[in-house]
């Protein structure tokens, strides 16, 4: 594990000096440090930052590293700097993937067991109550949509109520993937008119499972590339939802959602560079 955090901090810091990324020079830890160490909490610990410190102290990674309450301010004031490091790690892997194809589905986060919705505090509406099909499961919270390369790689995402449709997630992804890319999904993704925008503004093709009753079929042949491209993801799935706890402890929604992005982060890392 520690030979994992080290790895993880040297390609966080390298991101941050190719990004000029600039702070304070009198602080005791720095703005990678803290990412490091919350991304290990998400690896090892369940999220659990408490266990993260205490692992880096402990071994004298970081000896000095904040308390818990002078973490959580820091790593929520930089939340949009996580992002942008996952975005600039996206952008190295599109680049890396010479096939150019990708894969969008999606997999729900809840924020309370079902029995206690009605007690919620995080978040408080229909808009959050989901269901998934292909799990046959009733969930209050979110759903997060995700391209991921055909290797099950994540290089974007996109974190919406609930209750909307797999569609409406996909109309607020970026699809910002090199041209000529192509993109399978299942067939709750069907809307021709978005497949038909894709083609002709980014030049990007989403090759979507039909429906029996499709006036658009595909041939057998794109049907089993469909089919069995989305087996992957679904394993991706699986592997970040095992780093999961059973609860995502977050007392505001932005705190909510900085955790999901870090086990998606530190899975796209583990996966495909360390």
């Amino acid at each position: 594990m520690i030979e994992k955090f080290i790895a993880i901090y040297v390609f966080i810091d390298d991101i941050m000096i190719e990004i000029g990324h600039k702070e304070p020079v009198n602080r005791n830890s720095s703005d990678s440090e803290l990412i490091a160490v919350a991304l290990i909490a998400a690896k090892y610990f369940h999220g659990n930052i408490d266990h993260a410190i205490s692992f880096v102290k402990s071994t004298n990674l970081l000896p000095c590293m904040l308390s818990k309450s002078r973490f959580n301010r820091r790593i929520h004031s930089i939340f949009e700097l996580i992002i942008d490091l996952f975005l600039n790690t996206a952008d190295i892997i599109k680049r890396l993937n010479i096939s150019s194809e990708y894969i969008i589905d999606s997999f729900p986060v809840a924020t309370c067991e079902n029995i206690r919705i009605c007690r919620s505090k995080l978040i408080q509406g229909k808009q959050y109550r989901g269901y998934k099909p292909s799990m046959r499961k009733y969930f209050y919270g979110f759903t997060v949509q995700v391209i991921t390369t055909v290797d099950g790689i994540p290089v974007e995402f996109a974190m919406i109520p609930g209750c909307y449709h797999d569609i409406d997630g996909m109309k607020n992804m970026f699809f910002d993937l090199p041209e000529h890319s192509i993109v399978y999904g299942d067939s709750a993704y069907t809307d021709y008119y978005n497949e038909q925008v894709c083609s002709e503004a980014a030049d990007i093709k989403l090759m979507i499972a039909r429906k029996s009753n499709s006036k658009m079929p595909h041939e057998p042949w794109q049907n089993f590339l469909i089919s069995d491209s989305r087996k992957r993801i679904e394993t991706t799935f699986s592997q970040i939802s095992s780093m999961l706890p059973k609860r995502i402890h977050a007392v505001t929604i932005d705190g909510f959602l900085m955790k999901v992005i870090l086990f998606i982060f530190v899975f796209t890392i583990n996966e495909k560079f360390l």
